[in-house]
Parts: C-alpha cells; structure tokens; sequence
C-alpha cells in the first residue's frame, strides 16, 4: 500500500518542493495551506497523487486534525514564522507562540494518530547558536525559540516517533506563483547608491530541490532527535549583492566595510524599535555581527545521512533573482 505524508505549508516554496519529491519516490500526499492557492493549477501535474485542503491547522479543533493526520506515515512541518518579522517585545513571546506552541500541539496529535515520522523545518542559527557559544544567540528570541521548538517536538515523539530537524540556510529556487522572500534585499538595494557589505561575511546556501531532498531523507533516514543543518554552497554576502546589482542592472555601489563600522547605526534602529515597543528576533547590533562572519556549513555534515544530492545554487541564485524581475509590479510612474 502507498505511504501518504501530510506536508503543513504544502503551497509555500519548502513544503512545494518537498512534494515534489515526495511523488517522485512514490509517496501520496496530503498538503494544508493557508488560502489562497498561489496558482489554481499548482498540484495539477500530480493528479490525484496530491489532496489539497486550505485552511490554518493551528485554529483547527483537535477532532478535525486527527481526522486529517488519520492514515498518513510522516508529517512534514513547513510552517511558522521566521527572523523577518519584527514582534512586539519580547520577540520570544512571539516566536514561542508562532512556533514552540503549534509545532508541540501538532506533533502531540500526530503520536496520538500513530504517525510514525515526524520532519521540523528549522533554522541553521539553532545550529550556530549552539557550535558558535560566541555569537550569543541563546539570548536572542528567534534562534531561542527555534531551539525549543525541536525539542518540544523531540519530547513528544519519544517512545513512539521519530522526530527529526532540518537546520534551514538561506534557500534560493522558485515555484508558481510565488514571490521569492530576496524581493526585499532587491528592494534595499534600488533605494540606496551605496550598499555595505562585510567582506569576511559568508552564509551557507541551498537550493529549494536539496530541501525538498533533504526532507525527505530525514522522513527515511534520519534518526529520532537528530539535526541536520544543510548546506550546498558557501555564498559571499559580497558576491550575493553584487550578483543582485548585475542582473538587476543598476548603479548602486557594493561598498566593502568592517563591521564595526555600523554598529552605531544597527544600534540605533535597535533602540527606535524599543521605542515602538517592537523587538528583533536577533537584535540588529548582532545579526549585523553575524553577517560578517563566516556562517559556512560543510555539506559533509549531512549530506550523506540524508541522502541529498549537489546542485548548482548559483545558478539558482540567478534563476530566482530573474524570476523576481519578470513577476514583479512595475514602478508607478509620475
């Protein structure tokens, strides 16, 4: 009998890709959403291999999702809120009601249904957070809270099943009728004539195909209480600006600078936040101290227990900051 997996976050780029390679290797799905669908045709070439339900799980009664989760193998959790956001202070408070509580609440209903696998899309700052002590990140909000999310997952699959954490990058690839989240960064850069950048800043990266792949390797192969922070390519921050600049074919200037150099100004935007009661998921002082580190992940770590397999992330790169340029609104004009 074909295995079915319930993917949360089914029509967003992670949940999307991961179903691709869930059909591929044979697995029926079950993909939740928020409304509305990004493209009326999005599960169309699967045929009746994909059900598709909108709606939000976390104001769904614990009856309706058991009665979703009935049946299915594994849970792929691709939803919750990320380091984008800014929150009300204290920006744990939101991150732990975004994603501690409903990812607790889910995997505690899953056990109830007898769902044996159980993947939690994370972040690499927990990673960081715990092999860079240095970095301080366990008093910062976000990678706080993405840490107890898995364990409040871990916890409730023990003695009956098996929970598993991907340590997500930045993530490069597209899908119909999606925006891709480096629309932002583009923004910033048409609106300034200099633009810094940390020459000793460098971030692990994948493309959307390696988390799909990865996703699934962990549904197969990943042990109960493992993390797994994934990573296909050592991306510059420099490089990724000036890439930007390129094919965006506009004049602002990548300006190499130390870090120090903007403390003053991230600390600023930091208090004006305070003032507006509002709070960072990682304060700016610090994320901007992040950026000029080296965030690097060999693949080495993980890529063989997951199984999944090289890409070329900078061709991704391009690919999706084309895709941005041909989808986005036109500016108005005067």
């Amino acid at each position: 009998m074909t295995r079915k997996v319930l993917v949360l976050g089914g029509t967003g780029l992670l949940g999307h890709a991961t179903i691709d390679v869930l059909i591929d290797r044979g697995y029926d799905v079950t993909s939740i959403a928020l409304p509305p669908m990004p493209a009326e045709d999005l599960f169309e070439p699967y045929g009746d291999r994909v059900t598709s339900h909108l709606g939000d799980i976390t104001h769904m009664d614990d009856d309706e999702v058991l009665g979703l989760l009935e049946g299915h193998y594994a849970v792929m959790y691709a939803i919750g809120a990320d380091e984008r956001v800014t929150p009300p202070a204290p920006s744990s408070r939101f991150f732990y009601e975004a994603n501690v509580l409903p990812t607790q609440r889910v995997a505690a209903l899953a056990r109830l249904a007898g769902v044996a696998k159980f993947v939690v899309y994370g972040s690499y700052f927990a990673h960081f957070a715990e092999a860079m002590p240095e970095l301080e990140l366990m008093t910062e909000g976000y990678p706080l809270m993405r840490l107890l999310q898995e364990q409040v997952a871990f916890a409730e699959g023990d003695g009956a099943m098996d929970v598993t954490s991907l340590r997500l990058p930045y993530i490069f690839g597209t899908m119909p009728g999606r925006m891709p989240l480096w629309k932002m960064f583009m923004d910033q850069l048409r609106s300034r004539e200099q633009f810094p950048a940390h020459p000793e800043g460098v971030t692990a990266a994948v493309t959307t195909r390696q988390v799909g792949q990865a996703a699934v390797g962990a549904m197969e192969r990943g042990e109960h209480r493992g993390t797994y922070p994934i990573s296909g390519y050592a991306l510059r921050h420099e490089d990724f600006y000036r890439t930007m600049v390129e094919l965006m074919e506009i004049q602002t200037a990548i300006v190499p600078v130390p870090v120090a150099a903007l403390e003053q100004a991230m600390l600023q935007i930091d208090e004006a936040c305070a003032q507006q009661g509002l709070e960072h998921g990682i304060s700016m002082v610090k994320a901007d101290r992040i950026r000029g580190r080296d965030l690097s992940v060999d693949p080495a770590l993980t890529q063989e227990a997951l199984g999944f397999e090289d890409d070329d992330v900078p061709a991704a790169i391009e690919e999706t900051i084309r895709y941005i340029l041909e989808h986005e609104e036109p500016e108005p004009t005067a």
